[in-house]
C-alpha cells in the first residue's frame, strides 16, 4: 500500500499526484499512527473549537500538503547532488530496477546507487507534517498555555515547546543521519506553510 499511497518524488515511476493527499494517512505501524493521531487529539480539537471544523480541515491539509512540498523539494536537492557521480549504467539501472528492490525491502550494495535509489524511489509517509503544523498553531495562538512534559516532568510554556521542537527537527534535518529515517524536513514544511496560512489569515481578518 505504501507503495502507491506514499509519498514519492515526481521522477520517480512510482509517483502519483494524488500522494499529496494520500500520504497523509498511511502510516509505518500502530504506533506510528497512535502518536500522531494523539497529538491530533490533544492539540487539533482546541483548534478545530477554536476555529471552527471547515478552517481546521482546510489548515490540517494545507500543511500536510506543504510539509510533501518542502519533503520533495529537499529530497531533489539531495538527488541533483547525487546524480552527477553516477556512471550512465548505474543510474539506467536504479532506474530500473530501483523502485521492485525496495519494494521488496531490498536495495543496491553501492553506497551512491542506494542512496539515489532511496531518494528516488523512497516513500514518505505519515501525518506528521500536518501534526507539527497543528503544534505551531497551537503555539501562535495560545503562546503562554503550560504544557506538562513527561520527560522531564516540568511544565513548558507552549511557544517555548514549539520553537525548541522546531530548533531540534532543523538540527536533524540538517545533520541528516544516516540511521534516521524520520522526514524532518517534512515537519519543519508543515510548521512553514502553518505560519505562512496563520500570517495570511490574520492578515485578510479571516
Amino acid at each position: 500500500m505504501s507503495a502507491y499511497l506514499g509519498l514519492h518524488i515526481p521522477s520517480s515511476p512510482l509517483f502519483n499526484p494524488a500522494q499529496f493527499g494520500t500520504y497523509m494517512f498511511m502510516h509505518a505501524d500502530i504506533m506510528h499512527l497512535f502518536f500522531n493521531m494523539f497529538a491530533v487529539f490533544m492539540f487539533g480539537r482546541i483548534l478545530e473549537v477554536y476555529w471552527g471544523s471547515k478552517k481546521f480541515f482546510i489548515y490540517y491539509v494545507a500543511t500536510g500538503i506543504g510539509a510533501a512540498l518542502v519533503q520533495i523539494g529537499v529530497n531533489y536537492i539531495e538527488y541533483y547532488s547525487i546524480l552527477p557521480q553516477l556512471t550512465d549504467q548505474q543510474h539506467q539501472i536504479v532506474l530500473e530496477k530501483g523502485a521492485e528492490a525496495l519494494k521488496n525491502w531490498q536495495n543496491f550494495k553501492d553506497p551512491l546507487m542506494g542512496k539515489f535509489n532511496g531518494i528516488l524511489n523512497g516513500t514518505t509517509i505519515g501525518a506528521s507534517g500536518a501534526v507539527f503544523g497543528i503544534l505551531l498553531a497551537f503555539g501562535m495562538l495560545f503562546p503562554n498555555t503550560e504544557l506538562m512534559l513527561i520527560f522531564p516532568p516540568i511544565p513548558i510554556k507552549a511557544k517555548y515547546f514549539v520553537i525548541g521542537y522546531g530548533v531540534i527537527e532543523l538540527l536533524q534535518g540538517v545533520a541528516n543521519f544516516s540511521f534516521d529515517n524520520v522526514a524532518h524536513w517534512a515537519h519543519l514544511g508543515g510548521m512553514v506553510f502553518g505560519f505562512i496560512l496563520i500570517k495570511f489569515w490574520q492578515k485578510k481578518g479571516i
